[in-house]
């Protein structure tokens, strides 16, 4: 079974490290997870299709359409915000990108469930979360968290 790593964040200017985070966890053979909307969350399924990777897109909605084009498989949820906590569930390990609240609550979740959680550039501040310099780093933070 592949690894699978949520990818979390937003704010479009964290887009090419999201997408680069994508690309890298697919040529490991990595299932990238994301709440499948825009911005990160895009950027980092787009990485992996790109790179030949498998995706799903957890959504906060009720309709299918809601997500992006570059997801291979969704979960519609219906739950809002509360999807956060299954997109923090659904990775073996998570890394972080920019963010506001949502990536906040999706690390605290991440962290309760004991899952290990890499922070890129941006991400909010919290305890217990290793801090990566380039997504290459988060990367390999992550899948040695893992394994």
């Amino acid at each position: 079974m592949a690894v699978q790593v949520s990818v979390i964040g937003s704010g479009a200017q964290w887009e090419g490290a999201a997408e680069e985070i994508g690309r890298l966890l697919a040529e490991r053979g990595c299932t990238v997870v994301t709440g499948g909307l825009g911005e990160v969350m895009s950027a980092a399924l787009r990485g992996a299709k790109v790179a030949g990777g498998t995706t799903i897109a957890i959504l906060p909605g009720e309709r299918h359409d809601q997500a992006n084009e570059w997801a291979d498989h969704v979960v519609v949820t219906g739950i809002g915000h509360g999807r956060n906590l299954a997109v923090a569930a659904s990775g073996q390990a998570v890394i972080a990108i920019g963010g506001a609240w949502g990536t906040t609550a999706e690390m605290a979740f991440a962290k309760v469930l004991g899952r290990p959680v890499v922070a890129l550039a941006g991400a909010p501040a919290l305890d217990g979360v290793e801090v990566a310099a380039t997504p290459a780093d988060a990367v390999e933070q992550a899948l040695a968290a893992v394994r």
